[in-house]
């Protein structure tokens, strides 16, 4: 098998676990199941993944890569800060809604244990990521003077508590564009009278 071949194949199969995970919910989700809905044999299933957890934090892991690389490319595209910042709330709050199974299936099976460290550093490079852009809008004048990393911790614990009210209400969500505001008027400066 070639490299692009096994990387083909481990796609197929993360594709078709997020269905049969989806459908079933992680506990009643069998390997067997994941290696039908993949079309390869379960042998050939346990050459990528070592059990049903490691399949599940793979996936976890490539949702979380998915979504950074989203955030990337569209943030790559602005330099104003304040429209950083929406794009960086729209994006995250939309994608959570696009790939909210997943989080279901997280939440109310799984709790949050599961794949913590890959969790806790992907969280640390969002952090550091909206300290970036708050950084850029202070230099720039854009944004007030303010204490970077807890304006940061305010802002990504908005955007996780909006993620955790989907595992209470699945149309809990709000609008990014309300949230935006709310955020920014309160990072935005001021000119004084």
């Amino acid at each position: 098998m070639n490299k692009r071949s096994g990387i083909e194949s481990k796609k197929r199969i993360l594709r078709a676990a997020t269905r049969v995970f989806t459908k079933h919910g992680y506990e009643k989700s069998s390997m067997r199941m994941i290696a039908k809905a993949s079309n390869i044999s379960i042998g050939g299933l346990y050459l990528y993944f070592k059990n049903k957890e490691d399949l599940y934090v793979t996936l976890m892991e490539y949702r979380m890569d998915d979504y950074a690389d989203t955030l990337s490319k569209s943030l790559d595209e602005v330099q104003d800060p304040v429209e950083k910042m929406r794009t960086y709330i729209a994006i995250s709050l939309d994608y959570t809604k696009k790939h909210k199974e997943l989080l279901l299936i997280r939440g109310r099976e799984l709790g949050l244990k599961l794949g913590t460290d890959i969790k806790r550093k992907f969280f640390q490079r969002q952090q550091i990521l909206v300290e970036e852009i708050i950084q850029s809008g202070i230099i720039l004048g854009v944004f007030r003077s303010c204490n970077v990393k807890e304006a940061a911790r305010v802002i990504r614990s908005a955007i996780r508590g909006f993620i955790l009210s989907i595992f209470f209400k699945e149309d809990a969500l709000f609008s990014h564009e309300e949230c935006s505001n709310l955020i920014l008027n309160g990072l935005m400066r001021r000119e004084r009278k």
